[in-house]
């Protein structure tokens, strides 16, 4: 297309946040022109949406960390007009401009292919979200994890990284506990997921002691602070935790008992820097190891018009579940 030819994209100022006419032009640089077809809201969506410090490096911006679409152009010989691709992270949505829009330039070298067996909108709606969950299963397989050593607790469970990481960890076999703080209205979605028990989030969301039974093998955190250190406290010997979140906080108000008394281990998942040669491999387990008919029935899809109303949503803890935006509605 004509960088004179407009289409719609959401951008964040320092004032507002809102669905404006956009141009090629305004994309700034890169060397691949991808036709989005579907984004996502995630939670650093929702804080960069509401203008909250740290996500968006300048103003103005288009925000949105996924997308999910087609190569119109690019310069590498890596990719040809028509294939489909996707891009979690990389900076998108932060330092430069993202995919809550109806196109985007990107630099080449950070897309991937979409896997065969994965529509673009199922791409979608696994997004950062799912990626992560992938990462953060791969990270405890790397250190030991197996299927009988014992439950995997999984915080934030409700929302999109918990939910798919219960979905692939009882797929694999794993007895998953589910920590959540809609624990009644949650339950049925918890267990549909593959949770084999489900505990409320007040039992991890205050200060506890620093060491206490050992009742987990390994933890999947996206909740940070108190809930994070209770959950270290409950390891077992040579547990193993990796942490993606900080939907409680960014602190670590604990102390160093549980890694020199227990020998756990605490891995850090980091989504936007992952090296390509991981997030290929992310994506194939995603395409072998998820059930896709359960990622349907977690999935919803919102129209642009509604990007900015899910985004606060997602910061008050009701999104469940993962949000597909359909940019061309």
């Amino acid at each position: 297309m004509s960088a004179s030819e407009s289409f719609h994209a959401w951008w964040v100022s320092a004032e507002s946040a809102e669905l404006r006419d956009t141009t090629t032009d305004q994309l700034g640089e890169g060397d691949t022109l991808v036709r989005i077809e579907f984004s996502g809201i995630n939670f650093k969506d929702g804080l960069a949406l509401e203008r909250r410090p740290g996500i968006l490096k300048e103003y103005p911006m288009i925000p949105g960390i996924d997308l999910v679409g087609f190569i119109v152009e690019s310069d590498l010989d890596l990719w040809q007009p028509g294939e489909r691709v996707l891009l979690n992270g990389a900076g998108l949505g932060e330092t430069r401009h993202g995919g809550l829009s109806q196109f985007a330039r990107v630099n080449g070298a950070d897309l991937i292919s979409v896997p065969q067996q994965i529509s673009n909108f199922r791409a979608a709606a696994i997004g950062t979200a799912g990626f992560t969950a992938m990462l953060s299963v791969l990270a405890l397989e790397d250190a030991g994890l197996e299927p009988g050593a014992g439950p995997v607790l999984v915080t934030g469970a409700a929302g999109g990284v918990g939910s798919i990481a219960i979905a692939l960890l009882a797929e694999l076999g794993y007895e998953v506990v589910a920590a959540s703080g809609r624990v009644d209205t949650a339950s049925n979605y918890l267990r549909n997921l593959g949770a084999d028990r489900i505990i409320p989030r007040s039992e991890l969301s205050e200060p506890g002691r620093p060491l206490q039974k050992q009742e987990f093998a390994a933890v999947v955190d996206s909740v940070g602070s108190h809930t994070l250190v209770n959950a270290l406290a409950r390891l077992n010997y040579r547990g193993l935790a990796t942490v993606c979140g900080l939907a409680q906080g960014p602190d670590l108000p604990g102390t160093v008992l549980p890694f020199i008394l227990r020998g756990v281990h605490l891995i850090g998942i980091n989504s936007v820097f992952t090296p390509r040669e991981l997030r290929e491999r992310a994506w194939q387990r995603l395409a072998r190891d998820l059930n896709l008919d359960l990622l349907d029935s977690l999935t919803r899809s919102i129209p642009m018009a509604d990007v900015g109303a899910s985004g606060a949503a997602i910061l008050r803890g009701e999104l469940r579940g993962r949000t597909v935006v359909d940019v061309d509605a």
